[in-house]
């Protein structure tokens, strides 16, 4: 039996998450055909909706996509030359 006491998802218009994350209308149904966002065509005439909690599992994603780039700039600016000085033989 499901648990009655879990509330259920909140669906927010593509406008309201796009203000959210400062970003355009068009990005974010981008976002939900891509699968990076979780969302659904609803009601009649079927209009996008967001679900609410994907917003957050979203920006997890974007920090530590972002994390792993720094991470990975910091390893590729080790790696010049100008960096380590000359070669020794």
């Amino acid at each position: 039996m499901p648990d009655s006491s879990a509330p259920a998802p909140r669906f927010l218009a593509p406008a309201q998450v796009a203000e959210l994350l400062g970003i355009e209308v068009d990005e974010v149904i981008a976002l939900v055909t891509a699968g990076r966002l979780r969302g659904a065509q609803l009601g009649s005439p079927a209009r996008w909706r967001v679900e609410e909690t994907s917003i957050g599992d979203y920006l997890d994603e974007q920090t530590e996509e972002a994390r792993r780039m720094a991470l990975w700039r910091q390893a590729d600016a080790a790696s010049f030359p100008e960096v380590w000085g000359p070669q020794r033989s």
